[in-house]
């Protein structure tokens, strides 16, 4: 008797120490994940909705209830393990959270509640219908996106094997658009592209009218499992190669080209900042370097305002003789990449799983700052690319007028070309993302493509401009020039007479005087047939100033001095052609014989003043014989 009023004593006791709360659910409506439990999610645990110390007892009479050790206000709310089945109002809205006040309650130790319904948010059932055949058999699997803050293991977003072999899961949410991807429960093993490589997020908008949507899936790859086929695809070994080869560039223009040293110098540093940049283009496409090193995506970016001014140095030195000098002009082409890195530190400084996320989810911010660099950097490029077009053609109108041979320009002709081509890709990018933007269209596969295409054809470049530079001659400069699309470049006027202040130009009756010297002197002399003939070397033969000997040969014969020299060329050619002791030359040794530097300047110069080809030239004369 004594140990019975004992222990009851002692029960009385425990219950008054206990002095907690029971909350008890007593009536709910249906369940919308029936498999799953009911949570508390409150100021308690941080609002976490799945937590496993706050999951709901069931009693005998059906009711969900949980006893908590607090006599002390605070606010709090049910779910089923997420905030994508959270309770809210009878027609789906959602309700404000309920709060748990002793000082307000009738029996502070025990409360009763009703849940009236669950927030109506849109239903995703994801069916996973194949998957790669290096999947591992005993995988879980996870859909994973921006309705659960890209969680890659998230147990109420898993998937579960069906009967048929399918993987299925349903999520629920109100987002307008759901960006997604599966892993196997870490972003180690997320899905990716067959070759291994990293795939964009997948896309599906929320239903108009449908409360729920069916999503059928096909798993082609995953990150971390690439057969040796794909470890490296065609693109990345383009890549590879581009990079590989400039660093050989690098290292063979100095040691085997000494013509256009100055130019080349820069030419050095172009392709190998354009190498490096390929190189982290490529390693960016690899998990097992982003994970680790995130920033690395974004050094690649700083080749955007940083290609075109070194290339416009380079083009400078090589085509005109006297170019920029290290000096406040070179810093003023600089700026728009001073500002990118500004713009670029507080990315850098962010830690890698934040870089990440931004990353993955598309952050409006992260978005802006790249479409808004990309579209400034494409405007500075096509200005750069109309620049680099006036010069080459300012170079050829100027090198016409002092020398009397063609050289070989044709490879930075390819050059803009490929520029060209990089650019109509880059603008089509940005008609893309205006067109993802404004009609929501899943382009995002489409603009991955383009943009790898621009990579690839930025990477020939190197190709073209390396392997000339080591082969092509030295190029003959002309007078420097300050260029801008919007001015069109001013020859260089000539020098003044001291004496005077005025320019020595012959008047109409001593340009005919001239004109009768200069004839006979080339008939006399044939400098015609030197193939290396210029404007300062035959004003020095005629021991005129060289300002003179133009001006004479552009008004008096309306020709430049390329052309001047040629007509006396082909009129040599034409002679030694008719003339029968000539027959067993070929046409060609005749050309080199005459001046001509090449085959091409030949056919181009003999084309241009005769009308006709050399050989429809020669049939002529063949058939009048």
């Amino acid at each position: 008797m004594t140990r019975l009023i004992s222990t009851v004593l002692l029960h009385i006791l425990c219950m008054h120490a206990w002095a907690g709360l029971r909350i008890e659910i007593v009536e709910v409506p249906p369940l919308l994940l029936t498999d799953k439990p009911v949570y508390l999610a409150s100021s308690l645990n941080n609002w976490n909705p799945g937590d496993p110390n706050y999951v709901l007892q069931k009693s005998i009479d059906g009711h969900y209830y949980i006893d908590l050790p607090v006599t002390y206000a605070f606010e709090y709310k049910f779910t089923q393990g997420s905030w994508t089945t959270v309770e809210g109002r009878e027609d789906g809205l959602p309700i404000v959270n309920r709060r748990y006040d002793p000082a307000q309650e009738d029996n502070p130790e025990h409360i009763k509640v009703r849940i009236k319904g669950w927030e109506s948010k849109r239903a995703y059932t994801f069916i996973v219908r194949s998957l790669p055949e290096s999947s591992p058999h005993d995988m879980s699997l996870f859909v994973t996106g921006n309705f659960n803050d890209w969680n890659a293991a998230d147990p109420q977003a898993q998937l579960y094997r069906s009967i048929d072999g399918t993987w299925r899961a349903t999520i629920y949410t109100d987002l307008p658009k759901i960006d997604y991807k599966f892993t196997r429960g870490n972003w180690k093993s997320v899905e990716g592209k067959p070759s291994g490589k990293a795939r964009s997020n997948r896309v599906v908008h929320r239903p108009e009218e449908a409360s729920e949507q069916i999503i059928d899936v096909q798993i082609e790859g995953w990150e971390d499992m690439s057969g040796v086929f794909h470890f490296f695809s065609v693109y990345d070994l383009l890549l590879l190669f581009s990079a590989f080869q400039g660093l050989l560039l690098i290292i063979a223009i100095p040691g085997i080209q000494n013509y256009n040293r100055n130019a080349n110098r820069w030419l050095v540093i172009t392709i190998g900042i354009a190498s490096v940049m390929i190189f982290l283009r490529l390693l960016g496409g690899f998990r097992d370097v982003t994970l680790p090193f995130t920033k690395i995506l974004l050094l690649p970016d700083f080749i955007l305002f940083l290609y075109a001014p070194l290339f416009y140095l380079y083009l400078q030195k090589l085509l005109f003789s006297s170019g920029f000098h290290f000096n406040r002009r070179i810093v003023y082409l600089f700026i728009p990449l001073i500002v990118q890195i500004v713009v670029y530190l507080p990315l850098f400084l962010s830690d890698n799983r934040s870089l990440q996320l931004q990353l993955m989810s598309l952050d409006w911010k992260i978005q802006l700052l790249f479409v808004s660099t990309g579209f400034l950097a494409l405007i500075w490029n096509i200005y750069y690319w109309f620049l680099f077009r006036r010069m080459l053609r300012f170079y050829s109108i100027e090198y016409q007028s002092n020398f009397s041979y063609e050289q070989n320009l044709n490879y930075l002709n390819t050059v803009l070309f490929i520029q060209a081509i990089c650019l109509g890709v880059w603008l089509l990018t940005y008609v893309l993302i205006g067109l993802w933007r404004v009609f929501d269209l899943d382009v995002l596969v489409v603009i991955e493509r383009c943009v790898d295409v621009i990579w690839l054809a930025f990477s020939a470049i190197t190709y073209f401009v390396g392997y000339y530079a080591i082969h092509q001659p030295e190029i003959f400069k002309v007078s420097p020039q300050t260029f801008s699309v919007f001015k069109e470049p001013v020859p260089e006027e000539p020098l003044a007479d001291e004496e005077t202040g005025k320019a020595d130009l012959p008047g109409n009756e001593e340009l005919e005087q001239l004109k009768e010297k200069i004839h006979a002197f080339m008939l006399k002399a044939r400098p015609y047939t030197n193939p290396r003939l210029s404007l300062n070397e035959l004003a020095g033969k005629l021991k005129l100033p060289p300002h003179t000997l133009s001006k004479a040969i552009n008004d008096g014969f309306e020709k430049n001095f390329f052309d001047f020299i040629n007509t006396y060329r082909i009129e040599e050619f034409k002679s030694r052609v008719e003339d029968p002791k000539n027959r067993h030359f070929t046409l060609l040794a005749l050309a080199y014989d005459v001046g001509f530097n090449s085959k091409t300047a030949f056919n181009r110069s003999f084309k241009k003043i005769t009308g006709v080809t050399p050989s429809e030239y020669f049939q002529g004369i063949q058939m009048t014989e």
